[in-house]
């Protein structure tokens, strides 16, 4: 097991203390409903784990994007009920998450009482990770937990200043993304593959790059793959590419080959003319795209090639579909792979970690998303991880890392 670089709530005793706990309700809502829970199913584990042992839970969480200002339509509460269906236990609610009325709530708790304050990003210090807020929101507690890696890239007041005030720990889903992320990367089982797939490879030279140097085999999906094709000098047909970035492309391919880096790039693919549901479509190898035809999913033979070198793995790394998923047919060869690195994962010969909004759409429409090691709910910070980026807020709890930011 990895040593972590912050505090597990194995070492606190949360009984009587006012715990801070920053979550990461963000779900998806549709006339004032939620219509995924899964980012609250995750936090569950450790709401109720310092609820049981006596700890007054006060939750902290942003929604949406209301820039500082109060918006009613993006307030917490409704999540509140949603949470506490998922809990078996009553939620209270705060209309702020400063001031009188988060004060008063704060004060009139009991051990094992669990409070949700209002959506932190209504104040306009909470992006700008403003001194004062933090110290306000800190007030309210004895103790700061982040359970929210999936905000841990932000130097947000909740993620990151509040930190500076308050003893401070790393909650359960924080532990189980770190311990993931260590073992798929820092110190992972051997060998070790990635797959990167998606649009553009501006969006993920970093992870491209960092990947290089971390993994055995890097395979590469999407359309991003167009442009390492018409790098190698294939024609693309009208597939879409990035013109500006085909020099990226071969340097890539070249630092690979020089990190003894197996690059792997699809062999075959399936064309169409028309970029709708049921279009006409073939299978061509890439050497053989015609004009006016566009790439939009790995080949058969891809696959094939794809779950040979699974089978070869310890520890698979993936961010990003093979393919344009959200369009049948073009899901058919990021199906095929998920379900390979499935089922070798459910017989113990691989361990996957998964992670990216894309990725967890993908992986939930292949039918696996449960079969993997770990799928992490976390979009921008996983990505950040996976690029070798510091993230805020998991400096600002962390006992071993140098804490360099303005906390």
């Amino acid at each position: 097991m990895a040593e972590l670089p912050f505090s597990t709530l194995d070492t606190l005793d949360p009984k009587g203390k006012r715990i801070l706990l920053r979550v990461d309700l963000n779900v998806p809502m549709k006339d004032g409903k939620v219509t995924d829970e899964t980012r609250i199913e995750r936090v569950v584990p450790t709401i109720r784990e310092l609820a049981e042992k006596g700890g007054r839970v006060i939750l902290l969480s942003h929604f949406d994007r209301p820039k500082g200002k109060v918006v009613p339509d993006l307030s917490l509460q409704p999540i509140a009920t949603a949470l506490a269906t998922a809990l078996g236990r009553p939620v209270s609610f705060a209309h702020d998450c400063i001031g009188p009325d988060a004060e008063a709530a704060a004060r009139s708790m009991q051990d094992g009482d669990i409070l949700l304050l209002e959506n932190t990003r209504f104040q306009p210090g909470e992006e700008k990770n403003d001194a004062g807020l933090s110290a306000a929101l800190a007030s309210l507690g004895d103790v700061y937990v982040n359970d929210a890696f999936s905000a841990a890239h932000r130097a947000h007041a909740s993620t990151a200043g509040v930190a500076a005030h308050l003893p401070s720990y790393g909650g359960r889903l924080m532990q189980a993304e770190l311990e993931a992320l260590y073992a798929a990367l820092e110190n992972p089982e051997r060998p070790v593959g990635a797959i990167v797939g998606g649009a553009k490879i501006s969006t993920k030279l970093q992870l491209l790059e960092n990947m290089l140097a971390k993994v055995d085999m890097l395979a590469i999906g999407g359309a991003m793959a167009n442009t390492f094709l018409a790098a190698k000098g294939l024609q693309v047909g009208k597939s879409l590419i990035e013109k500006d970035m085909l020099d990226t492309a071969r340097t890539i391919m070249e630092q690979a080959q020089a990190k003894n880096c197996d690059l792997v790039l699809p062999v075959d693919v399936v064309i169409s003319e028309d970029f709708i549901a049921g279009a006409p479509t073939q299978v061509v190898p890439v050497t053989s795209i015609p004009d006016g035809w566009m790439a939009l999913d790995v080949g058969p033979e891809t696959v094939k090639l794809l779950q040979s070198k699974l089978s070869g793995l310890k520890t698979l790394v993936w961010n990003g579909p093979l393919g344009v998923f959200e369009l049948p047919p073009f899901d058919e060869g990021t199906n095929a792979v998920a379900q390979a690195a499935a089922q070798l994962t459910q017989e113990g010969k691989l361990k996957t970690v998964a992670g990216g909004g894309d990725t967890v759409s993908a992986l939930r429409h292949a039918g696996v998303l449960h079969k993997m090691s770990y799928v992490s709910t976390a979009g921008g910070a996983f990505l950040e991880w996976l690029e070798g980026k510091v993230l805020p807020g998991l400096t600002a709890i962390s006992t071993t890392l140098e804490k360099t930011l303005p906390i």
